[in-house]
């Protein structure tokens, strides 16, 4: 069976012989063809090349072209600062900054980067005729922090009207960028709005459904189908995410699946998922990866069920660790075996004597990384700008789950939940960018 038609069963909530597989391979792409991110994003061959081989290592039923959210910001105004290990981050929020919104305009197919990832998409269609491509776009909210930054949040309260106008501009640029991604052979739209994470379900049904659901209606209109991507901590959201009414949302690791799987069936919509990215995928080994494989075919089930990652694959993620999940999804003999292995690995916490410095505030943000997580990122840039009133009496820092002290410093915190900020090692904002005025008075009581 081809992979686009078992991935349509899933779609449509048929019985499949087997779960799908989606490895997200984004900048990892670049790591297989001995290339930077940067290069790699910048040069449609380079991503063919790229997907090309990923095809070959990890035997996926779909696949994502690109997954870079900064592709609309760029065009629309954000300044980008590039890196070789992963996706450009935004750095500039152009309505923040003197532009107005009535002046910035659609998108066109010969703008910013688009052409580089419509070039790749129809040569990986001409070479993968039975493959699900995945056509990315930034989701709408997430576009409108890229624009306007985090004073967002104060104008859910204080400017309704401007957001409601934000929104819909975003919106249109979703519909106007996925016309021209299906135009180029894709078969699902992978609608990526990671700071939806950010807000609870009464300001999400207010400011995110209703331009959501016109995103998958356009998706629908054109005889395809669509996936709502979410990470860190979205629980409170699952269900007003299937009200959007996508054919799929994907999830990591933040969220139970076996809590997705019974939401999602409920509303007559599939669910993909949640491979842990960071710690046994990135840094644990291959019998790690095999068991976290058999663990979610096992909860996930043959209907309805997409395996994947909890997002894009880090770029040194280990191609036998990816290689290693591929083998538990074609081969049911060595998924009897593995079930019966221990994992090859484990981590202690970090000791944390001598962490905390009498007379400073120490905060600790634990991320998957600021530099490619727009959660993160945000959360950092609200911490770090509430905190330069204190001058040296606050000292930041971050610890990254794509490294061994990241998930040792996790552990030792408590934290459960990305992004989450500690204050003094307790944890105060749990997957939550707050007011600057709250972030301050956090600050005023640690002192």
């Amino acid at each position: 069976m081809n992979g686009m038609l078992l991935l349509e069963q899933a779609f449509r909530l048929k019985e499949t012989e087997r779960a799908p597989w989606v490895p997200f391979v984004g900048v990892h792409g670049g790591k297989l063809i001995g290339m930077d991110a940067t290069t790699y994003l910048k040069s449609s061959q380079n991503i063919v090349d790229g997907i090309s081989k990923a095809v070959e290592l990890y035997r996926p039923d779909g696949i994502p072209v690109a997954f870079d959210l900064q592709i609309e910001a760029e065009i629309l105004g954000c300044k980008l600062v590039w890196s070789k290990e992963n996706p450009p981050a935004v750095v500039s929020h152009p309505l923040s900054n003197g532009t107005t919104l009535s002046s910035l305009r659609l998108p066109e197919k010969t703008d910013g980067r688009i052409p580089v990832v419509l070039d790749a998409t129809v040569a990986l269609r001409s070479r993968f005729p039975d493959l699900g491509l995945y056509g990315l776009i930034t989701g709408p909210f997430t576009l409108a922090l890229h624009l306007l930054g985090t004073d967002i949040f104060m104008k859910l309260f204080e400017d309704v009207d401007y957001v409601h106008q934000l929104m819909d501009f975003c919106t249109q640029v979703g519909i106007r960028y996925s016309e021209l991604l299906l135009d180029a052979g894709c078969d699902v739209i992978a609608v990526v709005d990671p700071m939806t994470s950010q807000i609870d379900p009464h300001t999400f049904e207010t400011f995110v459904t209703p331009y959501a659901r016109k995103i998958f209606d356009s998706v629908r209109q054109r005889e395809k189908f669509s996936s709502f991507f979410v990470c860190g901590h979205a629980r409170q959201n699952i269900e007003v995410m299937c009200d959007c009414h996508p054919d799929n949302i994907s999830i990591d690791e933040n969220i139970p699946l076996d809590y997705v799987k019974e939401i999602a069936l409920r509303k007559g919509i599939s669910f993909g998922g949640n491979l842990k990215l960071t710690s046994v995928l990135l840094l644990g080994t291959e019998i790690d990866s095999r068991k976290d494989a058999v663990h979610c075919l096992d909860l996930g089930g043959k209907r309805g069920f997409i395996l994947a990652p909890g997002c894009d694959l880090p770029m040194d993620t280990p191609a036998a660790n990816i290689k290693a999940v591929a083998a538990m999804v074609y081969d049911k003999h060595a998924r009897l075996v593995i079930r019966k292995m221990k994992p090859a690995s484990s981590l202690q916490p970090m000791n944390l004597e001598g962490h905390l410095i009498e007379g400073k505030v120490i905060i600790d943000i634990i991320t998957l990384d600021s530099a490619s997580c727009a959660p993160c990122q945000y959360m950092v840039e609200a911490v770090t700008k509430a905190s330069a009133i204190f001058g040296d009496k606050v000292i930041i820092n971050e610890y990254k789950i794509k490294d061994i002290d990241g998930i040792r410093m996790m552990m030792a915190l408590g934290v459960q939940n990305l992004p989450t900020t500690c204050i003094n090692g307790r944890i105060t904002f749990i997957s939550h960018i707050p007011p600057r005025s709250e972030i301050e008075q956090a600050i005023r009581e640690a002192l």
